[in-house]
């Protein structure tokens, strides 16, 4: 059974971080790329970062870029979203995806949409 558990999330104040994770198991995702979403109350979901699990190659919304960082650990089937210098308009729910038909190419990421999702994670950030 395919499971992508989210962990990490809480109650930060402005200018804080969080770390979160995702572990993935019950298959493999060599060949996937993981993706962050978020939803904010009211809002739709929306995509924050991706990393391609073979070779590394990210990508970023342009909201987060330059503060939020995508990785990924092999060893422990787990991959992370640092968020620093958080903002009240960052608090949302956060999602991790896997997506198995990734295109990165010329520093953009195109997706034909998620196969796996996990169940969220909230992160609130107070001003």
């Amino acid at each position: 059974q395919v499971q992508l558990v989210e962990s990490g999330g809480g109650l930060v104040q402005a200018g804080g971080s969080l770390r979160l994770s995702c572990a993935a198991s019950g298959r493999t995702f060599s060949n996937y790329a993981m993706n962050w979403f978020r939803q904010a109350p009211g809002k739709e979901r929306e995509f924050v970062a991706a990393i391609k699990w073979s070779d590394g190659s990210t990508y970023y919304a342009d909201s987060v870029k330059g503060r939020f960082t995508i990785s990924r650990d092999n060893a422990k089937n787990t991959f992370y979203l640092q968020m620093n210098s958080l903002k009240p308009e960052d608090t949302a729910v956060y999602y991790c995806a896997a997506d198995p038909n990734p295109t990165f190419y010329s520093g953009s990421y195109y997706s034909w949409g998620m196969e796996y999702w996990g169940k969220g994670t909230q992160v609130t950030v107070s001003s």
